[in-house]
């Protein structure tokens, strides 16, 4: 199960990569502000180089751990572009934690090899759902850190400004609106892949939690540009939409690797 084909090169690049996340998560009151951030971006360049070394490779490899390397990666880089525009946008101890964790699961189940025979087709439709996986975990990030805002404007308990709970808001509805989008295109993909080669759409738990998930966020732009959800009540709806899309994929993949046992 752990490293059953990884080059010494790719243990090494994981090896530092959860290395350079780790200092940031850990000194993250002890570290200056520009050393956070060489340090950040050191891990997120080795993290990179490691995916493209996976994902790119002679043999490309999939599964639930890969899955959530890329999310946690698309998240970071969201992160970086955002921090060029809010400065004081905070949450880089608890996104080099994530990386650290991502790296270090997808070193120890480093997912199945893409068989010769699958669809040339597969990796389109793997592509548009782990894109949509980022920008819906870059919208439960910018969720969290508005409940957060909410939490401190209303026991007036941080001195510090943050980032507006207004913009926090928007952004994250546009994250939410993105990852819908993809979502969408990814099952059509899908779709149009299950027809083309069984002649039939497949139901099987992975599109049962991607259509229960489809129908949450649906229902979430409906409801907020309707009926003007905000708050509490938008961000329980995006977490309940983004269980289930975690079910789906990454749910699915680690009880068919890890609890059965079984190669795909």
């Amino acid at each position: 199960m752990i490293l059953p084909s990884a080059s010494p090169a790719n243990v090494a690049l994981a090896l530092a990569a959860a290395a350079a996340y780790a200092v940031p998560a850990a000194g993250a009151g002890r570290l200056s502000e520009q050393a956070s951030r060489v340090a950040l971006l050191v891990a997120w360049l080795l993290h990179g180089s490691l995916l493209a070394w996976s994902l790119l490779g002679d043999s490309p490899r999939f599964g639930f751990a890969p899955a959530l390397s890329v999310t946690a990666w698309l998240v970071l880089t969201v992160y970086a572009i955002e921090r060029q525009m809010f400065p004081q946008l905070r949450a880089r101890w608890a996104l080099a934690g994530l990386g650290a964790a991502a790296v270090l699961l997808a070193l120890v189940f480093p997912g199945t090899p893409l068989h010769a025979s699958a669809s040339p087709w597969l990796p389109l439709h793997w592509a548009l759902g782990i894109a949509s996986y980022g920008l819906f975990a870059a919208a439960v990030v910018h969720a969290w850190l508005m409940m957060r805002a909410e939490h401190h404007m209303r026991h007036a308990d941080d001195a510090r400004a943050g980032v507006p709970l207004l913009t926090l808001e928007r952004l994250t509805f546009r994250f939410v609106t993105g990852g819908f989008v993809l979502l969408s295109a990814t099952l059509l993909a899908g779709v149009v892949f299950e027809t083309a080669g069984l002649g039939r759409w497949r139901w099987d738990h992975k599109t049962i939690f991607s259509v229960l998930a489809w129908c949450a966020f649906a229902l979430l732009l409906l409801g907020r540009a309707r009926f003007g959800w905000r708050g509490r009540k938008a961000v329980r709806m995006l977490y309940i939409g983004s269980l289930l899309l975690l079910l789906a994929y990454v749910g699915s993949r680690f009880v068919l690797e890890v609890v059965l046992g079984r190669v795909e």
